[in-house]
């Protein structure tokens, strides 16, 4: 991925790149990966970037070409959620995770599918049709951010933007294989982000590696007045920390390696643990006993904020509102 280019070459490779992921995005449209894309506005936006970049004054994220989960504000954009209720819905203010990103003058090329309301695990439940995993097509992306992880993996994009509840950045990053962060709550605002339930609800990105990752996670991180669940903690390096050379202690629940456990996975993570420990980690068997009634605990919890926050779409405030002659 390119960022603070400095020369023509970079320049002139940066907008070969938007041209590329414009026609990838064409070639993938029968994949269900994409709900909004307007190729004059990304080309007029490459351009203004461009300008900047030959100028000096473009910001750090110049060059980063990003896709945004149809579940985050954009002012002047449709938010539909991939909901019917709000097909026609558009919104009046920027969410600050996006702000941030454009501020530092990244390209947001197009919005992706998700399940409804962010309530699922497949994208499968959307208005705009099942999203197509590009690994196979066969298969799904996984949920509710399936758009935002295939967008990565089919390369639409450089780094994508998701939402993540109870796992909707992690499962489809997997089933996508591509890097997929959750943030700690807190990490990232919030605002703009319309809630599914509002005490789990992340924002975080999907990357071709972990490095991209950790570079737009640095400049999505950090407390908004916007948000009052926003972290106040300071923000670290993101960068300098996972190129440290320092030794971690990694704990494994055992809880996790519990009966039913695709004997392929088992293999797959315990390939990876080794590997951790020839690199000088060490890893240290841990109990989590309350895992057994963590799902149980969520969906008590998440479906009753989801059923508190979708109260709003009742067709007076928004949502869509039926025609009488619709209700003979």
């Amino acid at each position: 991925m390119m960022s603070n280019m400095d020369s023509k070459g970079s320049v002139d490779l940066f907008e070969e790149k938007v041209e590329r992921y414009i026609g990838a995005i064409d070639a993938f449209e029968d994949y269900n990966i994409i709900t909004g894309f307007d190729r004059e506005q990304v080309r007029q936006r490459a351009r203004e970037i461009r300008s900047k970049l030959e100028t000096g004054s473009a910001g750090p994220l110049a060059g980063m070409v990003v896709a945004v989960k149809d579940v985050l504000c954009e002012r002047g954009k449709k938010v539909t959620c991939s909901s019917e209720t709000l097909r026609n819905f558009e919104s009046v203010y920027t969410a600050t995770s996006v702000q941030r990103l454009l501020d530092k003058d990244a390209l947001l090329i197009a919005r992706t599918n998700m399940d409804e309301f962010a309530m699922g695990s497949s994208t499968e439940n959307s208005i705009f049709g099942p999203a197509k995993n590009p690994v196979n097509p066969e298969y799904v992306t996984g949920g509710s951010s399936g758009g935002s992880a295939a967008a990565v993996a089919a390369d639409l994009c450089d780094v994508a933007l998701g939402s993540d509840t109870g796992g909707s950045i992690r499962q489809p990053a997997a089933y996508c294989g591509v890097v997929g962060l959750k943030p700690s709550y807190g990490r990232v605002s919030r605002y703009g982000l319309v809630a599914f339930a509002s005490s789990f609800d992340c924002v975080g990105p999907f990357a071709k590696t972990v490095e991209d990752a950790a570079m737009i996670l640095q400049h999505l991180a950090g407390y908004d007045p916007m948000d009052q669940s926003s972290s106040q903690a300071p923000v670290p390096d993101y960068l300098s920390e996972i190129r440290s050379k320092k030794h971690l202690k990694i704990g494994i629940p055992g809880e996790y390696f519990a009966e039913g456990l695709d004997p392929e996975i088992r293999f797959a993570v315990e390939e990876q643990l080794r590997a951790l420990e020839k690199e000088g980690h060490t890893l240290h068997p841990i109990t989590l006993p309350h895992t057994n009634y963590a799902i149980a605990t969520y969906y008590i919890l998440a479906t009753a904020e989801a059923s508190s926050n979708l109260a709003r779409y009742d067709g007076i405030r928004y949502g869509h509102r039926a025609d009488a002659d619709e209700m003979e």
